[in-house]
């Protein structure tokens, strides 16, 4: 699908300087070349005059073509939120650390948005998580998640001990600091430190990884993209633990409350410019490729 875009926002954090850079020279960019940048008023940065618009983040999946996320993943999981049920696209610029999802870096950063204006990129669809919380009062909190669904133990010092079901089956009984339940795109987050598996982002399949579990044989399982995941504390122990889409809470489960974790029927779509490798990204990002056989950039294709 071909894109025009007209109204650009930017997304990210102004008081780091790195980031204000590319906002400004984004922002400067753009007036040259007639497209309008939206821009929260918080951002209280020394744009050219009549160069931004300035309009409510909130807004921005109404008013805007395209997102543009500036900083790391947790800017551009910020701005997924913002535009999740929308189409409006979103290009990610690295300014951050890791940045699986922001692959634009800042030295090629104007001649790949221009390529992406003129309309040279690649589409890449994104399926979400939707986390349902119900508490026993009968409260229900809900919130997306485009990497993972966290459940951590509230207690530090202590383990937590909670049930887990799929599609109404039980699984385990666990012991450990909680659970992650990360989508194909959310496998090289808080899922990898856990030891789970890389997955290509357009396998339907997510990723559900016990957090230091107590027991040696509570391993990471794949499951189909789809399934209907339940979290429940155990009865019979004290415990609770604090739910998080993306790294943002959204309550606590506790004895008597249920997690169910599905599939959204929303989803988001990343912008790439021409090129995009998702395994040369993960070379450059976990350092693969060094050592007897060549340098961090060898390149090898087969014929």
């Amino acid at each position: 699908m071909s894109h025009s875009f007209q109204s650009i926002a930017l997304v990210g954090r102004p008081t780091d300087l790195r980031v204000a850079d590319c906002m400004l020279s984004l922002a400067g960019h753009f007036y040259s070349k007639g497209v309008r940048a939206l821009v929260d008023p918080g951002v209280n940065l020394d744009f050219p005059p009549d160069s931004v618009l300035f309009c409510p983040e909130a807004s921005f999946a109404t008013r805007a073509d395209l997102i543009i996320a500036i900083g790391g993943d947790g800017t551009l999981l910020y701005a997924a939120r913002l535009v999740a049920g929308y189409a409006v696209p979103m290009l990610g610029i690295n300014r951050g650390r890791l940045g699986f999802l922001t692959d634009v870096t800042r030295d090629s950063m104007l001649d790949d948005v221009d390529t992406v204006l003129a309309g040279s990129y690649s589409e890449d669809r994104r399926s979400l998580l939707a986390a349902r919380l119900e508490k026993s009062g009968g409260e229900s909190l809900r919130a997306l998640a485009l990497n993972d669904v966290v459940v951590n133990k509230w207690e530090t010092g202590r383990t937590m001990d909670f049930e887990t079901f799929i599609n109404g089956r039980f699984v385990n009984s666990h012991g450990g600091d909680g659970m992650v339940i990360a989508t194909a795109t959310g496998s090289t987050a808080y899922a990898l430190s856990c030891g789970g598996p890389i997955v290509e982002p357009d396998l339907d399949v997510w990723v559900m990884a016990p957090i230091c579990p107590h027991t040696l044989s509570d391993r990471p399982i794949v499951v189909r993209a789809g399934s209907k995941i339940q979290l429940r504390i155990s009865d019979r122990f004290e415990s609770r633990a604090q739910v998080t889409c993306d790294g943002s809470a959204i309550g606590e489960l506790e004895q008597g409350d249920n997690l169910y974790v599905e599939g959204a029927d929303a989803r988001i779509t990343l912008l790439h410019p021409p090129g995009y490798d998702y395994y040369r990204l993960l070379r450059s990002k976990l350092h693969w490729g060094r050592g007897a056989y060549g340098g961090a950039n060898d390149q090898r294709d087969i014929e």
